[in-house]
């Protein structure tokens, strides 16, 4: 009843690929080729400079651009050419994910007082994904994206890239490649899923597979919303089927 009743789905970096299958915009076998190809190029990306990511919570007062400018800096400085430093993911109000090359990462950490980080840490990933260093991984993408059918969704999807509805193929295309290079605007796809005219009853939210994580987010982005929150974990059926 909950999949035939509902009107918008989104996914959350490499979830997006699982929004746009349920959506009926790639077929299943397809999509899961692509996202084999995404993540074996944004490895090959990864290895090729030290790099990462780290989780950050400021305060209000937090100014992340700025607290990147200065940390690009302190990597010219080491003799570090283009340095990288810039916020790959935007998660809620004051929580964002920093991502570039290791030393400017090591930097802000070391620095955390000064740009009112409340907390940072380092996320056990490989490379500084959402960022320009993943530009090797552009081109196999987007040839794979080539060779693919995507339809036009029959739910509105949201992008992670300009946090808006898809609106036709080509669009899901050049976006999903984009997305590799940009930052994960969750925050302000989440203000764009629940905007609503005051009075307008919030819809349920579902969210599938492992983890209650974007159920967190959206709680910090809105609280009215998610008090219509479900989580189904992909396990369930499986473990009941084994009872």
């Amino acid at each position: 009843q909950v999949v035939e009743s509902c009107v918008a789905a989104a996914g959350y970096s490499v979830g997006e690929f699982a929004a746009l299958v349920f959506a009926g915009a790639l077929g299943f076998a397809e999509a899961l080729y692509a996202v084999k190809v995404r993540a074996e190029a944004m490895q090959r990306a990864s290895e090729a400079v030290p790099s990462g990511m780290l989780s950050v919570i400021g305060q209000r007062e937090a100014n992340y651009k700025f607290a990147c400018l200065e940390a690009r800096k302190h990597c010219e400085s080491l003799g570090i050419e283009n340095p990288v430093c810039e916020i790959s993911n935007y998660l809620f109000p004051d929580s964002r994910v920093i991502a570039g090359h290791l030393q400017a990462l090591k930097f802000l950490q070391e620095n955390a007082r000064k740009y009112y980080f409340t907390r940072t840490k380092m996320l056990p990933v490989s490379g500084a994904f959402h960022t320009r260093l993943m530009e090797p991984a552009v081109e196999p993408l987007a040839e794979v994206l080539k060779s693919i059918e995507i339809q036009k969704p029959l739910v509105c999807v949201y992008s992670n890239v300009d946090g808006k509805k898809y609106m036709h193929s080509k669009h899901i295309q050049k976006l999903l490649v984009k997305q590799v290079v940009s930052p994960v605007l969750w925050e302000q796809t989440m203000h764009s899923v629940y905007e609503r005219k005051q009075g307008t009853e919030f819809p349920y939210t579902y969210e599938v597979g492992p983890g209650k994580q974007l159920g967190a987010v959206l709680k910090k982005c809105n609280l009215k919303a998610w008090k219509q929150y479900n989580h189904v974990d992909a396990l369930e059926d499986e473990e009941t089927a084994d009872t």
